[in-house]
C-alpha cells in the first residue's frame, strides 16, 4: 500500500525527499526541501512581522524545527503544509513574547470579555545571582561558538554578539548578501550540533 497515495505528485516528490534525508541522511535532500520552499515561508513570514531580518531569522528557525522533527512528518497531508504550520507558530510565538515585552507594566490590557489582564513580566534589573548565571550562560555560549570556523565564528558573532543586520555583515565582510545568509544558515546548524553536547549547561 502506498503510503503516500493521497498526495499530488509535488507531495509525493516532497515525500520522497523526506525518506531520503531520514533513512539515508542525504544532506543534498535537506538541501532541495528547503530550496523548494525558503522563498515562501519567507514572504509569508515577512508578511506577519513586517521586517526583513526577523522573517530571515525565522525562516531559518522553521526549516531548523522542521528538520529537527522530521521524523513526525506522516504522508496523511503535504510536507509543505506541516512545514508551513510550524513556520506559522514559531512566528506567532514570536510575536507575542515581542508583542509581551514591549506591553506596558502598568495598564495591561483588556480581552475580549472587556476583563483587564495583567502581565507580570519579571524586573529587567537582575539580582546579583541573576546577573552572575546570565553572565555564565553568555560565557558558555561563546565557548560554544568559538568551536566554530573562524568564518563561521565570525558570522556569529556579528549577527547574535553585536546585533549586525545581514547588509551590515555582507559589507564588513566584502560579501554578497546571499552568501552572508547561506553561510549563516551553515553556521546555526554547526551551533545546534555542538550545542547538542552543551545544552545541559546553558
Amino acid at each position: 500500500m502506498d503510503v503516500a497515495a493521497n498526495l499530488s505528485d509535488k507531495g509525493k516528490y516532497d515525500y520522497a525527499l523526506v525518506q531520503r534525508a531520514l533513512k539515508e541522511k542525504d544532506q543534498r535532500a535537506y538541501g532541495e526541501l528547503m530550496e523548494r520552499y525558503r522563498e515562501s515561508i519567507y514572504f509569508m513570514l515577512l508578511k506577519m512581522v513586517n521586517n526583513r531580518d526577523d522573517a530571515e531569522d525565522l525562516t531559518i528557525e522553521a526549516f531548523g524545527k522542521a528538520f529537527k522533527r522530521l521524523h513526525q512528518y506522516t504522508p496523511q497531508f503535504a510536507f509543505s503544509t506541516w512545514l508551513f504550520k510550524i513556520a506559522t507558530n514559531n512566528c506567532i510565538d514570536f510575536i507575542r513574547k515581542k508583542r509581551i515585552q514591549a506591553m506596558s507594566l502598568d495598564t495591561g490590557y483588556s480581552n475580549e470579555d472587556g476583563e483587564t489582564m495583567e502581565i507580570a513580566i519579571a524586573d529587567s534589573k537582575l539580582d546579583p545571582e541573576e546577573t552572575m548565571q546570565k553572565k555564565e550562560r553568555i560565557r558558555k555560549m561563546r565557548d560554544v561558538v568559538a568551536q566554530l570556523k573562524p568564518r563561521y565564528r565570525k558570522l556569529v558573532e556579528l549577527r547574535y554578539f553585536e546585533e549586525y543586520s545581514y547588509e551590515e555583515i555582507a559589507q564588513e565582510l566584502d560579501l554578497p548578501l546571499g552568501t552572508v545568509k547561506a553561510q549563516l544558515f551553515r553556521a546555526r546548524e554547526f551551533l545546534f550540533q555542538l550545542m547538542k553536547n552543551t545544552r545541559e549547561s546553558i
